[in-house]
């Protein structure tokens, strides 16, 4: 095929494609002609359909709106069934169910809190002060609940329990008086007899099962505004029956005029029985109350503290307030003791007290603790420091008329190794006091100058004996009965051996003195001076033997003059009293080592000279074995009499 017929062949189909595209175009253009026309008439459409969606959006709105408002009053007339069910209940009372009660306490709560946080109509307003009306009601029978629930269950302790409290023993001024004393190796029971708190049952003050329910009144009245009459309530009724169970105990409210006129045996039992009280008050029934206080106020947005100590300061008042009025009435000797005893039961129990009266509360009644401990410790230092003065100047005439230990020694002595029980606490008293140097036991060294005083009173008693010998048995029996008694309590270890032996010394020193006194006359006639020298024509001249040159008058004089005294020192020493069996034995060991070798010697130089009188009896009364035995009733206390062989 040529070019020109290709030609025409493309330009046939140029013209077929020129005129379907302006057919396209006419296509177009009627059907953009036509859509401009339908968006006009969609406009026009709308604009007639506007008002009707407009209508039908009200009506949708509108049925919302009625539906929120039915679901509005669904929700109130819920709350008006719960408020006039929880009505039902309060005036009702607590009394036949309580736990129903405070349920019902509870849905009030829910609907004031309902309808003081919601807009509410003035209908509804009505329905708001009437349940704080009700609330109010609700309140009061609450307060009336919590009151009858304590006093109902707050009993005073049961005396089955306290009879397992046995009493605790303290020193008695008979004991001192009678010299019966513990021995030194009870010192520990005695330091330990309070350092652990009791291994006692503790008392059930209130049933286990109640302090919930005392917790949810409490926890209402508190919420409702009530703090303070909760409080009230609270403290009231567990005071008294605190302060009942303190008086089952024996403790009393005693003002210091009772103290100072009380007598001395009634003031030691009712201070045995404070220290006796005062442990169970504070490790049991103080302690146990806090316990209750915490449980029943747990949680709970409130003052427990300040609670706890209204409830207690009353019974606290009582035990303080007794023990200020013996601290501070008139000293005596015989008041140490017991002082100690309560110093001693204060200082131990301090860090249960802090533990139970914690908190800014209670912390006077720490204080007025810790003040009564140092008016205590005042006046145990004071009446101890008075004790050497009322020792050193001791005017009682009484006298031992047998030279035994002076009643006035026994008291002293008994009165020191009583004291030893408490070497601690008074050393913890006295280290405050400027006594001497304060590297030494300010006890060893009070201990010493009441020693010295005593020691000076005997001296001046002892110038009361007419016979001297007596004056130096008596300070032997005295001095020795101090230095053997305190060697053999604790006292040895704190005086020191260099006090003991020193004192030791002192008793040989009287010993001695005793015998050179009371011997000296009549060993003088057992020696052959002076026998010479009288002379007489009844010499026996070579027949003596050694008695050559001595007249036979002079020997039975000199024997009769033995007898004489030997009777008379019998009759008079057998009367004294040496009571302490070692330092007897040796005093007659002593007398015998002296006497008997002298005698033995006496009768056997001169013995011949009266053996062939007519009555040689009537002059060697007695042979040296019979004076070795009448030797061992020297100082036995005997009424008088003849010796007996």
């Amino acid at each position: 095929m040529g070019a020109p017929q290709a030609i025409e062949i493309l330009t046939q189909r140029a013209s077929v494609l020129r005129e379907s595209l302006q057919r396209s175009r006419s296509n177009t253009e009627s059907m953009v002609a036509m859509l401009g026309s339908f968006d006009h008439r969609l406009s026009a459409l709308e604009s007639a359909m506007r008002p009707s969606q407009v209508r039908t959006r009200a009506i949708r709105t509108a049925h919302e709106n009625i539906d929120n408002t039915l679901k509005a009053t669904a929700v109130v007339l819920t709350h008006f069934e719960l408020l006039r069910k929880a009505e039902v209940a309060i005036l009702k009372g607590p009394d036949e169910d309580l736990e129903s009660f405070l349920d019902a306490v509870d849905l009030l709560k829910c609907n004031i809190r309902f309808f003081s946080t919601n807009k509410i109509s003035m209908s509804e307003y009505g329905l708001l002060n009437h349940a704080n009306d009700l609330l109010s009601k609700a309140v009061v029978k609450l307060g009336d609940e919590f009151r009858q629930l304590l006093a109902t269950y707050s009993k005073p302790i049961d005396l089955e329990f306290i009879a397992n409290f046995p009493p605790n023993s303290l020193r008695s001024l008979s004991q001192i008086d009678s010299g019966n004393h513990v021995p030194a190796n009870n010192h520990s029971e005695h330091q330990g007899r309070s350092l652990e708190t009791p291994m006692y049952k503790t008392p059930t003050l209130m049933p286990p099962r109640i302090l919930p329910l005392l917790h949810n009144l409490a926890e209402q009245l508190v919420q409702a505004g009530y703090q303070q009459q909760c409080s009230r309530i609270y403290s009231d009724v567990r005071a008294s029956a605190l302060e009942s169970s303190l008086q089952k105990l024996g403790a009393d409210a005693l003002t210091k005029d009772d103290v100072q006129k009380m007598e001395w045996d009634a003031l030691e039992t009712k201070i045995q029985d404070w220290v006796h009280v005062m442990q169970i008050a504070v490790n049991l029934l103080f302690a146990e109350e806090r316990k209750i206080c915490d449980q029943i106020f747990y949680g709970v947005t409130f003052n427990k503290d300040l609670c706890f100590a209204e409830v207690t300061v009353n019974s606290v008042s009582i035990l303080l307030n007794f023990g200020d009025s013996v601290a501070k009435s008139k000293r005596s000797p015989e008041k140490i003791f017991p002082l100690l005893d309560m110093y001693e039961v204060l200082h131990e129990l301090q860090p249960e007290i802090a533990r139970i009266f914690e908190g800014k509360a209670c912390s006077e009644i720490q204080q007025s603790t810790l003040s009564l401990a140092k008016h205590l410790a005042h006046a145990v230092k004071g009446t101890f420091l008075n004790f050497e003065e009322i020792i050193e100047k001791d005017s009682t005439k009484t006298m031992v008329a047998d030279g035994t230990v002076h009643p006035l020694s026994s008291y002293v002595i008994n009165y020191m190794k009583f004291l030893f029980d408490y070497r601690l606490t008074m050393e913890r008293i006295l280290q405050e006091v400027e006594i001497g140097n304060k590297t030494d036991s300010q006890l060893a060294i009070m201990i010493m100058r009441i020693m010295q005083s005593l020691q000076n009173n005997l001296d001046g008693k002892s110038k009361q004996y007419k016979d001297p010998a007596l004056t130096y048995l008596f300070l032997m029996n005295n001095i020795h009965y101090m230095v053997r008694s305190l060697s053999r309590s604790e006292a040895k270890d704190l005086l020191g051996d260099d006090w003991v032996q020193r004192h030791r010394r002192i008793v040989q020193q009287n010993a001695n003195q005793y015998k050179r006194v009371a011997w000296a006359k009549i060993l003088q006639t057992l020696s052959v001076q002076g026998l010479s020298s009288l002379g007489s024509s009844s010499s026996l001249g070579a027949e003596g033997g050694n008695s050559s040159g001595v007249s036979r008058a002079s020997v039975k004089e000199r024997f009769k003059s033995f007898n004489m005294q030997f009777e008379e020192l019998h009759q008079r020493q057998s009367q004294w009293v040496v009571p302490d069996p070692e330092l007897h034995e040796y005093l007659r060991l002593a007398i015998a080592e002296v006497l008997l070798p002298a005698y033995r010697s006496f009768i056997k130089r001169f013995g011949l000279l009266v053996e062939n009188s007519s009555k040689p009896q009537k002059y060697i009364r007695y042979t040296p074995e019979d004076v070795e035995q009448l030797l061992g009733g020297f100082f036995q206390g005997n009424t008088p009499g003849e010796p007996k062989r």
